[in-house]
């Protein structure tokens, strides 16, 4: 099975190696026929503690790190 990959902006880099990325989507609305931009955030493993907030980075679907990470960051 594929992996995903998603292509967001990272809002924190506090946590030791670890960064959370917000993935924004646009859908159209089901009846309005309006375009509407979703976003959800992803914490993401960063094990060398490179990337700062504002950073464009790429993030692919892992095994479990922890409880809420499931996602490690490509580039």
């Amino acid at each position: 099975m594929p992996k995903r990959i998603l292509i967001g902006k990272v809002t924190s880099n506090k946590a030791d190696k670890t960064i959370t990325v917000i993935v924004e989507r646009r859908i159209m609305h089901p009846m309005y026929k309006k375009f509407v931009t979703k976003s959800k955030k992803f914490a993401a493993h960063d094990s060398e503690n490179k990337f700062k907030e504002g950073d464009t980075v790429s993030i692919k679907e892992c095994a479990p790190i922890s409880k809420n990470k499931r996602f490690e960051v490509i580039y």
